[in-house]
Protein backbone atom coordinates (compact mmCIF):
# COMPACT_ATOMS: atom_id res chain seq x y z
CA UNK A 1 0.00 0.00 0.00
CA UNK A 2 1.36 3.12 -0.81
CA UNK A 3 1.80 6.18 1.71
CA UNK A 4 -1.12 7.98 0.01
CA UNK A 5 -3.46 5.09 0.00
CA UNK A 6 -1.99 5.00 3.88
CA UNK A 7 -3.06 8.26 4.81
CA UNK A 8 -6.56 7.84 3.14
CA UNK A 9 -7.23 4.65 4.68
CA UNK A 10 -6.19 6.36 8.18
CA UNK A 11 -7.88 9.17 7.34
CA UNK A 12 -10.98 7.42 6.92
CA UNK A 13 -10.56 5.21 9.89
CA UNK A 14 -10.64 8.60 11.58
CA UNK A 15 -13.93 9.95 10.08
CA UNK A 16 -15.82 7.08 10.74
CA UNK A 17 -14.73 7.05 14.62
CA UNK A 18 -15.01 10.58 14.88
CA UNK A 19 -18.90 9.95 13.56
CA UNK A 20 -19.11 7.22 16.05
CA UNK A 21 -18.51 9.66 18.89
CA UNK A 22 -20.67 12.16 17.49
CA UNK A 23 -23.28 9.43 17.13
CA UNK A 24 -22.58 8.33 20.89
CA UNK A 25 -22.31 12.12 22.28
CA UNK A 26 -25.40 13.21 20.48
CA UNK A 27 -27.08 9.83 21.76
CA UNK A 28 -25.76 10.94 25.25
CA UNK A 29 -26.76 14.75 24.55
CA UNK A 30 -30.24 13.24 24.16
CA UNK A 31 -30.87 11.75 27.11
CA UNK A 32 -29.77 14.61 29.47
CA UNK A 33 -32.89 15.93 30.95
CA UNK A 34 -33.37 19.59 31.60
CA UNK A 35 -34.98 21.82 34.68
CA UNK A 36 -37.39 24.08 33.69
CA UNK A 37 -36.42 26.44 36.54
CA UNK A 38 -33.53 28.45 36.94
CA UNK A 39 -32.83 30.75 40.55
CA UNK A 40 -30.98 33.50 40.01
CA UNK A 41 -30.46 36.54 42.49
CA UNK A 42 -29.85 40.58 42.30
CA UNK A 43 -28.89 42.96 44.75
CA UNK A 44 -31.97 45.73 44.78
CA UNK A 45 -35.35 46.02 44.46
CA UNK A 46 -37.40 46.82 41.51
CA UNK A 47 -38.33 50.44 41.65
CA UNK A 48 -40.41 50.02 38.27
CA UNK A 49 -41.39 48.37 35.13
CA UNK A 50 -42.77 51.29 33.51
CA UNK A 51 -40.38 51.13 30.31
CA UNK A 52 -40.51 54.83 30.48
CA UNK A 53 -39.60 55.37 33.89
CA UNK A 54 -36.65 52.54 34.37
CA UNK A 55 -33.56 54.14 35.55
CA UNK A 56 -31.93 51.43 37.73
CA UNK A 57 -30.31 48.17 36.91
CA UNK A 58 -32.45 45.76 38.68
CA UNK A 59 -35.58 47.20 36.20
CA UNK A 60 -33.34 47.48 33.65
CA UNK A 61 -32.29 43.51 33.45
CA UNK A 62 -36.13 42.62 34.11
CA UNK A 63 -37.13 44.68 31.03
CA UNK A 64 -34.16 42.89 28.80
CA UNK A 65 -35.50 40.11 29.18
CA UNK A 66 -39.64 41.29 29.37
CA UNK A 67 -39.72 43.14 26.71
CA UNK A 68 -38.49 43.35 22.96
CA UNK A 69 -37.29 46.12 21.00
CA UNK A 70 -36.46 46.80 17.10
CA UNK A 71 -33.25 44.81 17.39
CA UNK A 72 -31.68 43.10 20.14
CA UNK A 73 -28.21 41.76 21.24
CA UNK A 74 -26.83 38.52 21.36
CA UNK A 75 -23.29 37.07 22.74
CA UNK A 76 -20.67 39.88 22.15
CA UNK A 77 -23.10 43.07 21.58
CA UNK A 78 -23.80 41.13 18.10
CA UNK A 79 -27.08 43.00 16.47
CA UNK A 80 -30.11 40.14 15.89
CA UNK A 81 -33.41 40.85 14.66
CA UNK A 82 -35.97 41.76 17.16
CA UNK A 83 -39.52 42.70 16.81
CA UNK A 84 -38.10 44.15 13.03
CA UNK A 85 -36.69 41.43 10.66
CA UNK A 86 -35.06 44.56 8.47
CA UNK A 87 -34.15 47.55 8.17
CA UNK A 88 -32.68 50.41 5.49
CA UNK A 89 -31.87 53.99 5.65
CA UNK A 90 -31.60 56.34 3.22
CA UNK A 91 -29.04 57.68 1.12
CA UNK A 92 -28.62 61.21 3.51
CA UNK A 93 -28.76 58.49 6.58
CA UNK A 94 -31.58 60.57 8.44
CA UNK A 95 -34.19 58.31 7.23
CA UNK A 96 -34.49 54.74 8.82
CA UNK A 97 -37.21 52.38 8.01
CA UNK A 98 -37.80 49.03 9.81
CA UNK A 99 -40.20 46.33 8.67
CA UNK A 100 -41.52 44.84 11.71
CA UNK A 101 -42.16 40.85 11.64
CA UNK A 102 -46.41 39.95 11.48
CA UNK A 103 -46.19 37.44 14.32
CA UNK A 104 -44.85 39.66 16.97
CA UNK A 105 -47.54 39.65 19.98
CA UNK A 106 -47.84 41.03 23.32
CA UNK A 107 -48.77 38.46 26.48
CA UNK A 108 -52.44 39.31 26.62
CA UNK A 109 -52.65 38.29 22.92
CA UNK A 110 -52.64 41.63 20.71
CA UNK A 111 -50.26 42.10 18.06
CA UNK A 112 -47.39 43.93 18.35
CA UNK A 113 -47.62 47.00 15.79
CA UNK A 114 -45.56 50.05 14.72
CA UNK A 115 -47.81 52.03 16.29
CA UNK A 116 -46.86 50.73 19.44
CA UNK A 117 -43.74 52.12 19.26
CA UNK A 118 -45.06 55.44 18.06
CA UNK A 119 -47.43 55.68 20.89
CA UNK A 120 -44.04 54.54 23.64
CA UNK A 121 -41.56 56.77 22.49
CA UNK A 122 -44.36 59.76 22.41
CA UNK A 123 -45.54 59.09 25.89
CA UNK A 124 -41.50 58.74 27.23
CA UNK A 125 -40.85 62.20 25.73
CA UNK A 126 -43.91 63.77 27.07
CA UNK A 127 -42.98 66.17 29.59
CA UNK A 128 -46.54 64.91 31.47
CA UNK A 129 -45.30 61.44 31.59
CA UNK A 130 -42.27 62.33 34.30
CA UNK A 131 -39.78 59.92 32.02
CA UNK A 132 -36.19 60.27 32.90
CA UNK A 133 -35.40 58.75 29.68
CA UNK A 134 -35.27 61.50 26.98
CA UNK A 135 -31.84 61.44 26.55
CA UNK A 136 -31.88 57.91 24.93
CA UNK A 137 -33.56 59.67 22.18
CA UNK A 138 -31.31 62.19 21.32
CA UNK A 139 -30.96 63.31 17.35
CA UNK A 140 -34.35 62.05 16.51
CA UNK A 141 -36.07 64.59 14.72
CA UNK A 142 -37.69 67.00 18.01
CA UNK A 143 -36.73 64.69 20.70
CA UNK A 144 -35.25 67.26 22.71
CA UNK A 145 -37.74 70.07 21.61
CA UNK A 146 -40.58 67.42 22.54
CA UNK A 147 -39.06 66.82 26.48
CA UNK A 148 -38.46 70.88 27.02
CA UNK A 149 -42.03 71.19 26.26
CA UNK A 150 -41.25 73.59 22.87
CA UNK A 151 -43.40 71.00 20.75
CA UNK A 152 -45.84 68.40 21.55
CA UNK A 153 -45.57 64.68 20.94
CA UNK A 154 -46.82 64.29 17.80
CA UNK A 155 -44.46 66.13 16.04
CA UNK A 156 -41.62 63.57 17.28
CA UNK A 157 -39.65 62.64 13.93
CA UNK A 158 -41.38 58.37 14.09
CA UNK A 159 -44.29 57.40 12.30
CA UNK A 160 -46.20 54.16 11.31
CA UNK A 161 -46.35 53.36 8.02
CA UNK A 162 -49.45 50.77 8.02
CA UNK A 163 -48.88 47.81 10.71
CA UNK A 164 -45.80 46.68 10.00
CA UNK A 165 -43.52 49.62 8.36
CA UNK A 166 -42.15 52.26 11.11
CA UNK A 167 -40.39 55.17 9.75
CA UNK A 168 -37.45 57.22 11.85
CA UNK A 169 -36.66 60.35 10.63
CA UNK A 170 -33.34 61.93 12.38
CA UNK A 171 -31.95 65.24 12.89
CA UNK A 172 -28.38 64.16 11.49
CA UNK A 173 -27.04 60.92 11.33
CA UNK A 174 -26.83 58.51 13.85
CA UNK A 175 -23.82 56.05 13.89
CA UNK A 176 -24.79 53.59 16.49
CA UNK A 177 -29.02 53.99 15.54
CA UNK A 178 -29.08 50.07 15.22
CA UNK A 179 -27.71 49.59 18.93
CA UNK A 180 -29.98 52.38 20.42
CA UNK A 181 -33.07 50.33 19.14
CA UNK A 182 -31.48 47.28 20.49
CA UNK A 183 -31.05 48.59 23.78
CA UNK A 184 -33.88 50.17 24.61
CA UNK A 185 -36.94 52.53 23.30
CA UNK A 186 -39.01 49.44 23.46
CA UNK A 187 -42.94 49.57 21.89
CA UNK A 188 -45.54 49.84 24.46
CA UNK A 189 -49.24 48.46 24.14
CA UNK A 190 -51.71 51.77 24.65
CA UNK A 191 -54.54 49.83 25.36
CA UNK A 192 -53.07 48.31 28.43
CA UNK A 193 -51.38 51.66 29.60
CA UNK A 194 -54.80 53.21 29.50
CA UNK A 195 -56.33 50.38 30.79
CA UNK A 196 -53.92 50.41 34.16
CA UNK A 197 -53.42 54.27 34.50
CA UNK A 198 -51.19 55.01 37.60
CA UNK A 199 -50.68 51.74 38.26
CA UNK A 200 -49.10 50.93 35.13
CA UNK A 201 -45.66 49.52 35.97
CA UNK A 202 -46.59 49.28 39.56
CA UNK A 203 -46.36 45.36 39.91
CA UNK A 204 -46.36 42.67 37.65
CA UNK A 205 -49.71 42.69 37.15
CA UNK A 206 -50.24 46.12 35.83
CA UNK A 207 -48.22 45.32 32.83
CA UNK A 208 -48.15 43.35 29.41
CA UNK A 209 -44.71 42.15 27.78
CA UNK A 210 -43.47 41.18 24.30
CA UNK A 211 -39.99 39.74 25.14
CA UNK A 212 -39.15 36.16 25.59
CA UNK A 213 -40.50 36.43 29.78
CA UNK A 214 -43.73 37.73 31.35
CA UNK A 215 -43.00 38.60 34.71
CA UNK A 216 -45.00 37.26 37.67
CA UNK A 217 -45.76 37.69 41.62
CA UNK A 218 -43.74 41.24 41.93
CA UNK A 219 -45.97 43.11 43.70
CA UNK A 220 -44.17 46.64 43.86
CA UNK A 221 -42.04 46.12 46.91
CA UNK A 222 -41.28 42.23 47.34
CA UNK A 223 -38.00 40.84 47.11
CA UNK A 224 -38.73 37.68 44.94
CA UNK A 225 -40.55 37.06 41.60
CA UNK A 226 -40.46 34.96 38.57
CA UNK A 227 -39.87 35.55 34.87
CA UNK A 228 -42.38 33.09 32.96
CA UNK A 229 -42.09 31.73 29.47
CA UNK A 230 -44.04 34.32 27.61
CA UNK A 231 -46.16 31.99 25.39
CA UNK A 232 -47.24 34.77 22.99
CA UNK A 233 -43.75 35.67 22.60
CA UNK A 234 -42.88 35.18 18.08
CA UNK A 235 -39.63 33.00 18.74
CA UNK A 236 -41.04 31.20 21.83
CA UNK A 237 -39.63 28.09 20.46
CA UNK A 238 -36.17 28.88 21.25
CA UNK A 239 -36.95 29.88 25.23
CA UNK A 240 -36.13 26.38 26.29
CA UNK A 241 -36.97 27.82 30.30
CA UNK A 242 -40.45 27.78 31.95
CA UNK A 243 -39.65 30.54 34.64
CA UNK A 244 -36.55 32.34 36.17
CA UNK A 245 -36.80 33.21 39.68
CA UNK A 246 -35.26 36.03 41.01
CA UNK A 247 -34.20 36.65 44.85
CA UNK A 248 -33.14 40.02 46.14
CA UNK A 249 -29.94 39.17 48.05
CA UNK A 250 -28.02 42.35 49.86
CA UNK A 251 -25.86 40.16 51.57
CA UNK A 252 -23.25 37.88 49.78
CA UNK A 253 -22.65 35.69 52.21
CA UNK A 254 -26.39 34.86 52.21
CA UNK A 255 -26.47 34.36 48.59
CA UNK A 256 -23.01 32.00 48.61
CA UNK A 257 -24.56 30.30 51.33
CA UNK A 258 -28.07 29.70 49.49
CA UNK A 259 -25.72 28.88 46.31
CA UNK A 260 -24.32 26.10 48.10
CA UNK A 261 -27.39 24.70 49.68
CA UNK A 262 -28.34 24.22 46.23
CA UNK A 263 -31.45 27.33 46.72
CA UNK A 264 -29.34 30.04 44.19
CA UNK A 265 -27.69 28.87 40.62
CA UNK A 266 -25.66 31.71 40.55
CA UNK A 267 -24.24 33.99 43.48
CA UNK A 268 -22.00 37.41 43.24
CA UNK A 269 -19.06 36.84 45.26
CA UNK A 270 -17.52 39.07 48.19
CA UNK A 271 -13.80 40.37 47.85
CA UNK A 272 -13.24 37.34 50.44
CA UNK A 273 -14.60 34.94 48.74
CA UNK A 274 -14.10 35.45 45.27
CA UNK A 275 -10.03 35.46 46.64
CA UNK A 276 -10.45 31.99 47.90
CA UNK A 277 -12.95 31.01 44.84
CA UNK A 278 -10.97 31.33 42.46
CA UNK A 279 -10.62 27.44 41.33
CA UNK A 280 -14.08 26.50 41.94
CA UNK A 281 -14.92 25.63 38.08
CA UNK A 282 -17.96 27.58 39.08
CA UNK A 283 -15.84 30.91 39.02
CA UNK A 284 -16.76 33.50 36.72
CA UNK A 285 -15.57 37.02 36.41
CA UNK A 286 -18.19 38.99 34.46
CA UNK A 287 -16.93 42.75 33.23
CA UNK A 288 -19.81 44.90 33.86
CA UNK A 289 -20.73 48.28 31.14
CA UNK A 290 -20.44 50.12 33.83
CA UNK A 291 -18.97 53.42 36.17
CA UNK A 292 -19.39 53.80 39.91
CA UNK A 293 -19.11 57.91 40.72
CA UNK A 294 -19.76 60.26 42.95
CA UNK A 295 -22.27 63.00 41.79
CA UNK A 296 -22.39 66.19 43.33
CA UNK A 297 -25.70 68.59 43.65
CA UNK A 298 -23.51 71.57 42.64
CA UNK A 299 -27.23 73.13 41.86
CA UNK A 300 -28.16 73.23 45.57
CA UNK A 301 -24.66 73.23 47.66
CA UNK A 302 -22.70 76.35 47.17
CA UNK A 303 -19.56 74.49 48.55
CA UNK A 304 -20.12 71.68 45.75
CA UNK A 305 -20.28 73.96 42.92
CA UNK A 306 -16.76 75.03 44.14
CA UNK A 307 -14.29 73.13 41.38
CA UNK A 308 -11.76 73.29 44.07
CA UNK A 309 -13.60 71.38 46.47
CA UNK A 310 -14.78 68.49 44.12
CA UNK A 311 -11.30 67.99 42.83
CA UNK A 312 -10.13 67.91 46.80
CA UNK A 313 -12.29 65.10 47.38
CA UNK A 314 -11.49 63.45 43.83
CA UNK A 315 -7.88 63.43 44.68
CA UNK A 316 -8.29 62.01 48.90
CA UNK A 317 -9.72 59.03 47.29
CA UNK A 318 -6.95 56.12 46.78
CA UNK A 319 -8.93 54.21 43.69
CA UNK A 320 -6.58 51.14 43.97
CA UNK A 321 -7.30 50.25 47.35
CA UNK A 322 -10.67 51.09 47.32
CA UNK A 323 -10.75 48.25 44.41
CA UNK A 324 -8.67 45.45 47.05
CA UNK A 325 -11.16 46.53 49.73
CA UNK A 326 -14.58 46.15 47.90
CA UNK A 327 -13.79 43.46 44.97
CA UNK A 328 -10.40 42.77 42.92
CA UNK A 329 -12.48 42.24 39.89
CA UNK A 330 -13.13 45.77 39.98
CA UNK A 331 -11.33 47.87 38.10
CA UNK A 332 -9.68 51.82 38.61
CA UNK A 333 -12.06 54.59 36.67
CA UNK A 334 -9.89 57.26 34.73
CA UNK A 335 -12.94 58.04 32.46
CA UNK A 336 -16.61 58.23 33.07
CA UNK A 337 -16.85 55.61 29.90
CA UNK A 338 -16.73 52.24 30.94
CA UNK A 339 -14.19 49.79 29.65
CA UNK A 340 -16.37 48.08 27.58
CA UNK A 341 -17.07 50.67 24.85
CA UNK A 342 -15.69 51.13 21.88
CA UNK A 343 -15.05 53.96 18.54
CA UNK A 344 -14.34 52.51 15.48
CA UNK A 345 -13.18 49.05 16.96
CA UNK A 346 -10.93 51.22 19.30
CA UNK A 347 -11.27 50.41 23.19
CA UNK A 348 -12.05 53.65 24.07
CA UNK A 349 -10.79 54.28 27.52
CA UNK A 350 -7.66 53.21 26.12
CA UNK A 351 -7.81 56.15 24.23
CA UNK A 352 -8.42 58.74 26.84
CA UNK A 353 -6.09 57.30 28.69
CA UNK A 354 -3.43 58.61 26.52
CA UNK A 355 -4.91 62.05 25.63
CA UNK A 356 -6.10 62.78 29.25
CA UNK A 357 -2.51 62.89 30.62
CA UNK A 358 -2.89 67.00 31.79
CA UNK A 359 -6.27 66.12 33.82
CA UNK A 360 -5.11 62.92 35.60
CA UNK A 361 -3.81 64.92 38.53
CA UNK A 362 -7.29 65.11 39.19
CA UNK A 363 -8.11 61.22 39.37
CA UNK A 364 -4.92 60.45 41.00
CA UNK A 365 -4.68 59.81 44.78
CA UNK A 366 -2.72 62.70 46.28
CA UNK A 367 -3.72 63.54 49.83
CA UNK A 368 -1.19 67.02 50.43
CA UNK A 369 -2.52 68.21 47.15
CA UNK A 370 -6.18 67.32 48.24
CA UNK A 371 -5.98 69.28 51.40
CA UNK A 372 -4.38 72.02 49.22
CA UNK A 373 -7.14 72.05 46.90
CA UNK A 374 -9.38 72.01 49.46
CA UNK A 375 -7.91 75.01 51.61
CA UNK A 376 -8.48 76.99 48.58
CA UNK A 377 -11.76 76.46 47.87
CA UNK A 378 -12.43 76.91 51.76
CA UNK A 379 -11.00 80.59 51.01
CA UNK A 380 -13.10 81.21 48.21
CA UNK A 381 -15.95 80.14 49.78
CA UNK A 382 -14.93 81.59 53.23
CA UNK A 383 -15.23 79.00 54.94
CA UNK A 384 -13.05 77.15 57.61
CA UNK A 385 -14.33 73.83 57.40
CA UNK A 386 -17.32 71.96 55.46
CA UNK A 387 -19.58 69.17 56.17
CA UNK A 388 -22.38 66.86 54.03
CA UNK A 389 -24.03 63.61 53.90
CA UNK A 390 -22.57 61.01 51.69
CA UNK A 391 -25.81 58.87 50.29
CA UNK A 392 -25.08 55.41 48.99
CA UNK A 393 -27.22 52.01 48.87
CA UNK A 394 -27.82 49.62 51.94
CA UNK A 395 -26.07 46.71 50.17
CA UNK A 396 -22.71 45.32 51.58
CA UNK A 397 -20.46 46.83 48.56
CA UNK A 398 -22.42 50.23 48.99
CA UNK A 399 -21.70 49.94 52.78
CA UNK A 400 -17.90 49.21 52.03
CA UNK A 401 -17.16 51.66 49.71
CA UNK A 402 -18.67 54.38 51.75
CA UNK A 403 -17.20 53.93 54.89
CA UNK A 404 -13.72 53.49 52.88
CA UNK A 405 -14.48 56.70 51.26
CA UNK A 406 -15.66 58.47 54.91
CA UNK A 407 -11.93 56.96 56.04
CA UNK A 408 -10.19 58.77 52.94
CA UNK A 409 -11.63 62.34 53.61
CA UNK A 410 -10.98 61.95 57.49
CA UNK A 411 -7.51 61.08 56.63
CA UNK A 412 -6.80 63.71 53.78
CA UNK A 413 -8.82 66.71 55.56
CA UNK A 414 -9.05 65.91 59.53
CA UNK A 415 -11.41 68.55 61.47
CA UNK A 416 -11.78 70.17 58.21
CA UNK A 417 -14.04 67.91 56.52
CA UNK A 418 -17.39 66.06 58.34
CA UNK A 419 -18.74 63.39 56.17
CA UNK A 420 -21.72 61.68 57.87
CA UNK A 421 -22.54 58.64 56.03
CA UNK A 422 -26.57 57.66 55.02
CA UNK A 423 -27.27 54.07 53.60
CA UNK A 424 -30.46 53.67 52.54
CA UNK A 425 -32.73 50.78 50.06
CA UNK A 426 -31.95 51.66 46.26
CA UNK A 427 -35.38 52.82 45.71
CA UNK A 428 -35.63 55.55 48.05
CA UNK A 429 -31.79 56.54 47.31
CA UNK A 430 -32.79 56.91 43.64
CA UNK A 431 -36.15 58.48 44.39
CA UNK A 432 -34.43 61.66 46.46
CA UNK A 433 -31.59 61.92 43.77
CA UNK A 434 -34.12 62.37 41.06
CA UNK A 435 -35.39 64.84 43.30
CA UNK A 436 -32.29 66.58 44.29
CA UNK A 437 -33.03 65.28 47.69
CA UNK A 438 -29.40 64.55 48.33
CA UNK A 439 -25.46 66.87 48.62
CA UNK A 440 -23.42 63.89 47.42
CA UNK A 441 -24.43 60.54 46.74
CA UNK A 442 -22.39 57.42 45.49
CA UNK A 443 -24.60 56.05 42.34
CA UNK A 444 -23.59 54.07 38.73
CA UNK A 445 -24.18 53.83 35.75
CA UNK A 446 -24.27 50.93 33.37
CA UNK A 447 -25.26 50.46 30.05
CA UNK A 448 -25.59 47.56 27.32
CA UNK A 449 -24.95 49.96 24.29
CA UNK A 450 -21.39 49.83 23.27
CA UNK A 451 -20.53 53.44 22.69
CA UNK A 452 -18.99 56.62 24.69
CA UNK A 453 -21.93 58.32 23.80
CA UNK A 454 -24.41 56.10 25.74
CA UNK A 455 -22.27 57.55 28.92
CA UNK A 456 -21.19 60.83 27.96
CA UNK A 457 -24.86 62.17 27.03
CA UNK A 458 -25.95 62.45 30.48
CA UNK A 459 -23.79 64.74 31.76
CA UNK A 460 -25.45 67.34 28.80
CA UNK A 461 -27.01 70.39 30.60
CA UNK A 462 -30.47 69.51 31.14
CA UNK A 463 -30.47 66.13 31.01
CA UNK A 464 -32.28 64.07 33.78
CA UNK A 465 -29.60 61.80 34.81
CA UNK A 466 -27.06 65.03 35.56
CA UNK A 467 -29.03 64.84 39.20
CA UNK A 468 -26.67 67.83 40.69
CA UNK A 469 -27.41 70.13 37.53
CA UNK A 470 -23.93 70.55 36.49
CA UNK A 471 -23.32 72.83 33.20
CA UNK A 472 -20.46 73.66 31.03
CA UNK A 473 -20.57 75.11 27.86
CA UNK A 474 -17.59 73.20 26.35
CA UNK A 475 -18.84 70.11 27.31
CA UNK A 476 -22.30 70.21 25.66
CA UNK A 477 -21.16 71.51 22.57
CA UNK A 478 -17.99 68.52 22.21
CA UNK A 479 -20.83 66.13 23.18
CA UNK A 480 -23.25 67.38 20.70
CA UNK A 481 -20.39 67.69 18.43
CA UNK A 482 -19.63 63.76 18.37
CA UNK A 483 -23.45 63.61 17.13
CA UNK A 484 -22.86 65.08 13.68
CA UNK A 485 -18.84 64.57 12.99
CA UNK A 486 -17.97 63.92 9.25
CA UNK A 487 -15.88 61.52 10.06
CA UNK A 488 -14.53 58.99 12.67
CA UNK A 489 -11.97 60.68 13.74
CA UNK A 490 -13.58 64.08 14.37
CA UNK A 491 -15.91 62.01 16.67
CA UNK A 492 -13.56 60.48 18.73
CA UNK A 493 -11.50 63.82 18.98
CA UNK A 494 -15.03 65.22 20.14
CA UNK A 495 -15.62 62.78 22.73
CA UNK A 496 -12.10 63.09 23.84
CA UNK A 497 -12.67 66.56 24.63
CA UNK A 498 -16.20 65.86 26.31
CA UNK A 499 -14.18 63.61 28.98
CA UNK A 500 -11.54 66.03 29.40
CA UNK A 501 -13.56 68.25 30.80
CA UNK A 502 -15.26 66.39 32.88
CA UNK A 503 -12.32 65.24 34.36
CA UNK A 504 -10.41 68.50 34.45
CA UNK A 505 -13.87 69.95 36.24
CA UNK A 506 -14.97 66.59 38.34
CA UNK A 507 -18.65 67.08 37.02
CA UNK A 508 -18.54 63.85 38.87
CA UNK A 509 -16.05 61.90 40.73
CA UNK A 510 -15.45 58.40 38.61
CA UNK A 511 -14.01 55.68 41.50
CA UNK A 512 -14.55 52.44 39.77
CA UNK A 513 -15.48 50.14 36.96
CA UNK A 514 -17.35 47.43 37.90
CA UNK A 515 -16.56 43.79 37.60
CA UNK A 516 -18.46 40.78 39.40
CA UNK A 517 -17.17 37.12 40.87
CA UNK A 518 -19.99 35.28 40.18
CA UNK A 519 -20.59 31.19 40.93
CA UNK A 520 -22.40 30.13 38.11
CA UNK A 521 -23.45 26.40 38.10
CA UNK A 522 -21.64 23.81 34.96
CA UNK A 523 -25.19 22.85 34.54
CA UNK A 524 -26.30 26.42 33.39
CA UNK A 525 -25.68 27.62 29.66
CA UNK A 526 -26.66 29.77 27.15
CA UNK A 527 -26.77 33.31 29.24
CA UNK A 528 -26.22 36.30 27.24
CA UNK A 529 -24.60 39.11 29.45
CA UNK A 530 -22.84 42.21 27.09
CA UNK A 531 -22.05 44.33 30.76
CA UNK A 532 -25.56 45.43 31.37
CA UNK A 533 -28.38 42.81 31.92
CA UNK A 534 -28.43 39.49 31.83
CA UNK A 535 -30.68 37.84 29.22
CA UNK A 536 -32.20 34.35 29.70
CA UNK A 537 -34.25 33.39 25.98
CA UNK A 538 -31.59 31.02 25.27
CA UNK A 539 -30.50 29.87 28.53
CA UNK A 540 -31.00 26.38 29.56
CA UNK A 541 -30.17 24.23 32.24
CA UNK A 542 -28.94 20.50 32.76
CA UNK A 543 -31.18 18.22 35.49
CA UNK A 544 -27.28 17.09 36.28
Amino acid sequence: MSKVSKKLAVSSLAVVAASMLAACSQSSASKRSYKSNLNWMTTSEIQTMDPSKVVDTTGGEQLTNTMEGLFRLGNNSKLLPGVATKSTTSKDGLTWTFYLRKNAKWSNGDQVTASDFVYAWRRTLDPKTGSQQGNLFDGIKNANAVVAGKKKPSSLGVKAVGKYKLVVTLEHKLPYMKYLVATGLYPQDQKAVEKYGKKYGTASKYMVYNGAFAQSGWTGSNLTWKLVKNKYYWNKKSVKLQSVTYNVEKSMSTDLNLYQSGKLDAALLSTQAAASMKNNEAYTVRKQGNTNYLTYNVSKYKFLANVWVRRALSMAVNRKELVKTIGGVNTVATTFSSPTVVVDGQNFTNYVDKNNKANKVYMTYNKKLALSYLEKGLKQLGKKNLSFTLTTDDDDTSKQTSEYLQSCFKAAFGDKVDVQVSNLPKTTRVSRMLNGDYQVTLTGLTSDFPDPYGFLKYMQTGQSYNFGKWSDSSYDKAVQASQSASSTKERKADLLKAEQVLTNQQALSSLYHLGQAWLVRKTVHGVVFNGGSYWFGHAYVYAK
